[in-house]
């Protein structure tokens, strides 16, 4: 069977609840690759296989509910939970990373939400990391929703577009131009998360030594 008509086959239906579903448990906390389910389907939208816009409302509703609910979880189960975490998928929540995501959201607050969605450490971390936190969750559900929309729509447009530029190449190469018109689609996203990762790196400004010496001075 040709790979066109397999991906024919693939009720559209079915890509929608993968979509949400993927993206929904990985934003939840646990690592699934919810950036490259939404990426593939985005692809195949482009290919009339899907309809990209409900490609990318899914992926918005996946990521909004899923880091919704591991904020409740996160702000319920505190540091145990990311103890338990650890010893579950300690390549992911290692004491290193879960350090480097606090920093990250002491220095940036819900702008770490928002950034977080670009950043696979901090994609699976923003939820529960918020609520174990205690971030309010007014200034949580805003970061997270524009960073879900920017996020998902926006991988979802740039790939759709990449992938009818590329339907030439697709029906004449097979998996040769599927592999061309994603890497394609990675590049154009590459600028932005390594923005994303830089502000996730840079370090907080030491204001802590001027008011000890100050307090110092004063006894």
């Amino acid at each position: 069977m040709h790979v066109q008509d397999w991906l024919d086959g693939i009720p559209p239906v079915a890509v929608y609840l993968m979509v949400g579903l993927v993206v929904g448990v990985e934003s939840l906390g646990i690592p699934l690759p919810g950036e490259i389910v939404l990426m593939t389907a985005a692809l195949l939208s482009s290919q009339g296989n899907a309809n990209p816009w409900l490609v990318g409302a899914s992926g918005i509703i996946g990521a909004v509910a899923g880091d919704s609910i591991g904020y409740s979880i996160g702000r319920k189960g505190g540091k145990p939970m990311l103890e338990a975490l650890g010893r579950r998928f300690p390549r992911h929540f290692s004491p290193g990373h879960v350090a480097t995501a606090e920093r990250s959201f002491e220095r940036w607050g819900m702008w770490a939400v928002f950034f977080g969605r670009f950043v696979a450490l901090l994609r699976i971390f923003a939820g529960p990391l918020a609520g174990v936190l205690k971030m309010p969750y007014a200034r949580f559900l805003t970061a997270n929703a524009l960073g879900g929309v920017v996020w998902a729509g926006g991988i979802t447009a740039v790939i759709y577009y990449v992938g009818v530029v590329a339907e030439p190449w697709l029906k004449r190469f097979g998996y040769i131009g599927l592999g061309i018109a994603v890497l394609f689609g990675l590049a154009s996203m590459l600028y932005v998360k390594r923005r994303a990762a830089k502000m996730q790196a840079e370090p907080a400004p030491a204001v802590a030594e001027p008011e000890v010496a100050v307090a110092q001075a004063g006894e």
